[in-house]
């Protein structure tokens, strides 16, 4: 809430505060999309959002008895430390797009295809919790069949680890129907989310430089309009939940 010096966490300098938060999409209400604000944060506008994912899942475990099965994120969630802490710890998918020019690992060809090492295409099959492992096999819609030379000898099946690449692989591979779904239908609601919060409290006007008064303002918009309306929204300390 305010102005930043520079991007999240790139400068020890800040100006103003800004208010993370975690929320619930409730898929069965048919009026529209409606996300309901689980758990916020007040912290100053140089912290990367990053660094409170891990906390919001810790805390709503500890709070509510209970854990998403997957969180969609900005690419202020990227990070990988993160991603592995939240899939090893909780099993919890951190679906995030991948960033331009990144590293692909196989069997991605691109991060919405998969092959073998000869170029077979490769659907995903399972994932196992615990040996953190996914399986994917042979597409049985494009298959190489006997232009492959080492047909007779392939096993049809292929083993990667989770930790190969936590954007790519992770709990959810990149390459699956749901995780392309969420990146394509989910994804976008995040920047309405923020704008709708914003323009209802007035806040491209005001300027908060008090922790105290941010987070008042951010309980204020988070225990109204947005769930009443069922639109989409879209103690103080250096980071104050709200919860």
């Amino acid at each position: 809430m305010g102005a930043r010096t520079l991007k999240s966490g790139q400068s020890r300098f800040f100006v103003g505060y800004q208010k993370h938060t975690l929320r619930l999409w409730l898929r069965q209400y048919p009026r529209g999309v409606l996300l309901v604000p689980l758990i916020s944060w007040a912290a100053p506008a140089n912290l990367s959002e990053g660094c409170l994912r891990r906390p919001s899942l810790r805390y709503g475990g500890r709070r509510f008895g209970w854990r998403p099965d997957v969180v969609v994120g900005d690419m202020g969630y990227l990070d990988a430390a993160t991603k592995r802490y939240a899939r090893e710890q909780w099993q919890v998918a951190v679906i995030t797009r991948l960033r331009e020019k990144m590293r692909l690992v196989p069997p991605f060809e691109m991060p919405t295809r998969t092959v073998c090492p000869h170029g077979q295409a490769l659907e995903w099959l399972s994932g196992e919790v615990v040996a953190q492992h996914h399986w994917f096999g042979v597409c049985a819609r494009a298959p190489l069949g006997g232009g492959c030379w080492q047909a007779s000898e392939c096993p049809r099946e292929f083993s990667d680890a989770a930790s190969d690449h936590e954007t790519l692989l992770g709990v959810l591979p990149m390459s699956t129907r749901v995780t392309q779904r969420l990146l394509q239908q989910v994804r976008p609601w995040i920047e309405p989310a923020q704008a709708y919060e914003k323009n209802q409290l007035g806040l491209s006007q005001v300027f908060f430089n008090s922790l105290r008064l941010t987070w008042t303002m951010c309980w204020h918009g988070g225990c109204r309009g947005p769930v009443a309306r069922a639109r989409v929204d879209a103690k103080p300390r250096a980071a104050a939940r709200l919860a």
